[in-house]
């Protein structure tokens, strides 16, 4: 059986990937300059797939708590007065 963390992080390279391209090629149409997409691409996708590879650790435990609805684990939070993780 495959770890449940490798599937994670082969899903946070894949996003990388795409996120990458999709910056690059963003900031490049705007300036002209593939050094500036270059520059770009690196920083802002780097950031943003640390936070997700965290965002996802976050609701795997929200679903590990039951705190995500079974039927719609994608968007929605039982109702509750107080939140924890």
């Amino acid at each position: 059986m495959v770890d449940k963390r490798v599937i994670l992080m082969k899903k946070t390279v894949t996003f990388a990937i795409l996120h990458f391209s999709v910056a690059f090629t963003v900031a490049y149409l705007l300036t002209g300059s593939a050094v500036v997409g270059g520059a770009v691409a690196l920083i802002e996708p780097a950031i943003n797939t640390i936070a997700f590879y965290f965002h996802e650790l976050v609701w795997k435990k929200l679903e590990q708590r039951g705190h995500v609805h079974q039927q719609s684990k994608r968007a929605s939070i039982r109702p509750r007065t107080q939140f924890t993780l």
